[in-house]
């Protein structure tokens, strides 16, 4: 754990805790976005946490990080921090130096295609690319896959949002420079995505906490029949529910971060996804369930975080890449799926 975490967490949970509003995350509808809590950021240097201190960072590492997508999640703040951190850390992980201008990256399932230094080629859900200058995001050439680095003015961007209305751009190149590149290994790209995913599952993990947070609220301030509804069995069932699957995700979240630390996080980012995208199905229908009609009105807080959950379940690398993954992995081990599992290898016997 790094020793300025529990201040960075303090600091920007201040931020967001009195800076957006229901009507902040409302921006989005209007096709506007938080600048100034995104200016905040930047005076702050909150975005700089977990750059190296060579590059002008905070030198912080994942657990700093995550937690800080987990804050994000937590408030639907409608700004690019994850998507520019990550970014950063994608960059630096590849030995390309991180970006001062607002950037944005997109591990795509379909890679652009690149020949003599430029790329061509269709990218669809591109997190805030009419808000960013630069892309981080993946190109083949000859069959080679490579990291790659570009600027959006090479792009045409048609502007297009998920579920939650945050921004996901189409983009399109046509022989477009690229400003850096770095060819992957196999064992990098699996990293990355791996990355990509647990900052998915991190804010995921903070959507919950909020779902959860005002459920429990409603059900004290709620009355029915002159007793809060919070009494009454069938909603005491559907908090216990909330409650477990929160309780569930944060320790997935949690543990991923750990391993991730270590440097070995194994299937474990993957259980965690497929973790993540289960409890976004149950916690949005019991916290819809406690909060009935008004749960669904523009006026209530609630759509804010489910509608995130239900977005964010079918974005990046999902539910149904990572099990293909996981199957694939299994099928071909020497080892047993209990084996696999336990993470016990088999002894050669002499």
């Amino acid at each position: 754990m790094s020793e300025m975490k529990d201040m960075i967490i303090e600091v920007v949970e201040r931020i967001f805790k009195e800076k957006v509003e229901k009507e902040t995350v409302d921006l989005l509808e209007a096709n506007q976005w938080a600048e100034d809590i995104w200016q905040l950021i930047l005076e702050n240097e909150i975005h700089q946490v977990a750059v190296k201190e060579e590059n002008g960072g905070a030198g912080g590492d994942y657990e700093d990080l995550f937690h800080l997508y987990r804050l994000v999640g937590k408030y639907a703040v409608p700004i690019p921090f994850i998507e520019h951190t990550l970014a950063n850390l994608i960059l630096e992980f590849t030995n390309i130096k991180p970006q001062t201008e607002l950037s944005t990256v997109h591990l795509a399932a379909k890679p652009l295609e690149l020949t003599a230094g430029k790329v061509s080629g269709s990218l669809d859900h591109v997190p805030w690319a009419r808000y960013a200058q630069k892309l981080v995001t993946l190109a083949t050439e000859k069959g080679t896959q490579s990291l790659i680095l570009v600027d959006l003015k090479e792009a045409q961007i048609e502007n297009h949002t998920n579920l939650a209305a945050e921004p996901r751009d189409s983009l399109q190149f046509t022989d477009g420079k690229i400003l850096a590149s770095h060819r992957l290994t196999e064992e990098q790209h699996e990293f990355l995505t791996k990355l990509q995913t647990a900052a998915t599952v991190s804010k995921m993990a903070g959507a919950i906490d909020r779902a959860y947070e005002l459920s429990v609220q409603f059900s004290k301030e709620r009355e029915q029949f002159g007793r809060p509804i919070h009494r009454f069995q069938l909603v005491q069932q559907h908090l216990a529910v909330l409650a477990g699957e929160h309780a569930i995700s944060a320790a997935a979240l949690e543990n991923s971060i750990a391993l991730l630390q270590k440097g070995d996080a194994g299937d474990e980012i993957a259980f965690s996804r497929l973790k993540l995208d289960d409890a976004s199905r149950i916690v949005a229908t019991s916290a819809h369930q406690v909060h009935a009609a008004i749960g669904v009105t523009h006026e209530h807080r609630l759509h804010h975080y489910t509608r995130r959950l239900w977005a964010w379940r079918d974005e990046d690398f999902h539910e149904k890449y990572w099990k293909k993954q996981l199957a694939k992995n299994w099928l071909n081990s020497s080892n047993t799926i209990w084996d696999v599992l336990t993470k016990k290898k088999q002894v050669e016997h002499i």
